[in-house]
């Protein structure tokens, strides 16, 4: 696609759709950030809009001249089956409306407890809500592709970390505590290898899914470095930082403990078996479709997203 094709991202101000904007506007692209409430960050070159995507009004106004729409939003999560399907059919209607390609921004929850990496030829056989919410989403996304001529494109990724990643899973509960000197934790086992995206990898290879004919109509796993258990992680951490991080698992009965008062710790407990069991990401796929992909080392992408927790709460301290 011409660089001066606009490229429309919803959700622009959590931690994927921020990032995308900063790797399409980093490489000259006309970007429009769509969320409810902008917020400061944004490139001053990008056109900032403030939509609902639950509204189908607002959603088709903000997809209008879109080559390529990105859907990166997602409400709380404890609202995504009452919101979720209705704000990607919007999107869908939007992207359609403007003849512009679609790319989503999935995750793995549709393939539910697995025995071995992931691959996506793997059936979509979620036993958890939020799974079923993903796999029903994507299953309407591909339908619409088949019998209406909408460009579809499924990126999936694992957990997400990097700049801006606050709300992961990996985010606050981990790499905050750990650059404010306060106990972190890893969710469920720490010697079990989990696949984690760093968020620019993320960013580029959707970019490079949104740009690609071959990629329309299908599903691809977006490329992660190698699968890292909680241990081996941890110790990433303590190098970049030069010294000892405190950090515990939280086993599902805690889990549901703080889930009494917290309601995304409610909500995760039905994902915990991500955690208790290897879950490794496969992108042979992608690697061989488009050429090799070189991804960030851990060390490095570890190193990048303390830096940015630890400006975070130098900012929020009111510090320069």
């Amino acid at each position: 696609m011409e660089a001066q094709s606009l490229h429309v991202v919803f959700g622009a101000t959590g931690g994927a759709g921020a990032a995308l904007v900063r790797e399409l506007a980093g490489g000259g692209r006309r970007v429009r950030a769509v969320s409810r409430r902008p917020a400061g960050g944004i490139p001053d070159d990008v056109e900032a809009v403030a939509a609902d995507a639950g509204d189908p009004v607002q959603t088709r106004a903000a997809c209008e001249g879109a080559s390529v729409v990105y859907h990166c939003a997602q409400p709380p999560y404890d609202r995504w089956e009452a919101q979720f399907p209705a704000i990607t059919e919007n999107v869908a209607d939007g992207a359609a409306e403007a003849g512009a390609r679609l790319v989503l921004a999935d995750n793995l929850y549709a393939y539910g407890p697995v025995d071995r990496p992931m691959t996506e030829d793997m059936p979509a056989q979620a036993t958890t809500r939020k799974g079923r919410v993903r796999a029903l989403m994507v299953e309407r996304l591909l339908t619409a592709h088949r019998e209406r001529g909408l460009e579809v494109v499924i990126g999936r990724s694992s957990d997400y970390y990097g700049p801006g990643g606050s709300n992961s899973a990996v985010g606050d509960i981990l790499f905050g505590a750990a650059a404010g000197g306060r106990r972190a934790r890893w969710l469920g086992r720490m010697d079990m290898p989990h696949s984690l995206n760093y968020l620019p990898d993320v960013a580029r290879a959707l970019v490079m899914l949104g740009s690609r004919a071959e990629a329309v109509g299908d599903v691809w796993h977006l490329p992660a470095a190698e699968p890292l258990t909680g241990r081996q992680f941890v110790a990433l951490m303590e190098a970049a930082l030069g010294r000892p991080v405190t950090v515990s698992g939280t086993p599902r009965f805690a889990l549901r403990l703080a889930g009494l008062i917290d309601a995304r710790a409610r909500e995760t407990t039905e994902m915990l078996y991500q955690w208790d069991r290897p879950f490794v990401l496969d992108t042979t796929k992608f690697q061989q479709t488009f050429g090799p992909f070189e991804v960030t080392p851990h060390r490095d992408a570890v190193a990048s997203t303390l830096t940015w927790f630890q400006r975070r709460r130098l900012r929020e301290a009111g510090k320069p």
